[in-house]
């Protein structure tokens, strides 16, 4: 956990939850870890923050962007940064200084960090220092017969995004997520894992092959996936039937990379090695996108389907279980969690 040396920042990223006191050095002390949850949607484009710090006490409050759609969503607290890629401009755009607007319910922002407006479906951002990497799901080629997407690889100075280079993937995207230098991707369509090994190695526009694919055992069609690397799990999700709105689930996989690397190219993890939750207690349909809290082994998820913002933090058997926490969201798409 952090420690910020200004109390009304401090209290303004807890968006009012967490208690907050000044030591006979002025400087804050946390009484308690913030825990804030950052969606984005297709219905409005709004950002949408929900303070999980209490999951029995949730507060949300919403930051009116100028999107009418949006995906994947990221936040620097180093900076106090809200990226989103947004569908309706088809570039990244960043608000920054929003902690204080972000405890102020339907507070209206303007991007002040833009990207060009590059992409033709942005789907997941996935960081790694300063390069914001975008997934692009649309049909590169145009060729339907050929699985491909593109990546669209931004680094970030001062207040520019700025494209340095696209890689087209011999799969088609959707989730991506790095571990360490390595970009794992979900296969869409498919239930498949693939990495990309060194991925920021890579700096001219050019096609890239997976440097390894798995298969999922037990999922249909993947769509999001998430990592915590202090628990060493990787969460991903199962959309099922895409026109079905009861059929979804995700898949926990503790001690992933030793499953992962023990699986070979080609291969499928076996399903007694992850836990599986779905049903219809799940109210999951199709989940586009995971968030994982690992010290309370608390899975957050953005529902598309059913329109939810869902929380789960009784996983630990997997099956049929009851969120405990369900929020509304039309279209929600994406969701990034933070703790500070």
């Amino acid at each position: 956990m952090k420690t910020i040396k200004t109390l009304a920042l401090t209290c303004a990223i807890a968006v009012g939850l967490v208690s907050c006191s000044d030591n006979d050095n002025n400087d804050s002390v946390i009484q308690n870890e913030a825990k804030v949850l950052f969606t984005s949607n297709n219905a409005d484009g709004n950002v949408n923050i929900y303070n999980v710090t209490n999951i029995n006490s949730v507060m949300k409050s919403t930051l009116v962007t100028s999107a009418t759609a949006a995906d994947g969503i990221y936040y620097d607290g180093s900076e106090d940064l809200i990226v989103q890629a947004s569908r309706s401009t088809l570039g990244l755009e960043g608000y920054a200084g929003v902690s204080i607007a972000s405890s102020a319910i339907n507070a209206t922002v303007t991007a002040n960090i833009m990207s060009g407006l590059n992409m033709s479906s942005p789907r997941e951002v996935a960081v790694n220092g300063d390069f914001y990497v975008v997934a692009d799901n649309a049909d590169a080629d145009g060729l339907d017969i050929t699985k491909d997407g593109r990546l669209f690889i931004y680094t970030k100075s001062g207040s520019n995004f700025t494209l340095r280079n696209i890689i087209t993937t011999d799969i088609k995207l959707w989730g991506i997520t790095f571990i360490g230098n390595d970009l794992y991707a979900v296969a869409d369509t498919t239930n498949e894992l693939a990495v990309y090994s060194n991925f920021l190695n890579n700096t001219s526009t050019t096609t890239l092959t997976a440097s390894k694919q798995i298969a999922i055992e037990g999922i249909v069609r993947t769509h999001g996936l998430t990592y915590d690397s202090m628990t060493d799990t990787m969460i991903l999700t199962d959309i099922g039937d895409a026109g079905s709105g009861t059929d979804g689930g995700f898949h926990v996989i503790e001690n992933f990379n030793s499953k992962f690397n023990s699986t070979a190219n080609g291969a499928t993890l076996a399903v007694n090695q992850q836990t599986r939750v779905a049903g219809s207690n799940t109210v999951l349909g199709n989940p586009v996108d995971v968030a994982y809290d690992g010290s309370t082994k608390t899975v957050f998820i953005a529902e598309a389907k059913n329109g939810k913002i869902l929380a789960f933090n009784n996983i630990n058997t997997g099956g049929n279980i009851t969120p405990v926490y369900s929020a509304d969201l039309a279209a929600a798409s994406a969701v990034y969690f933070y703790k500070e």
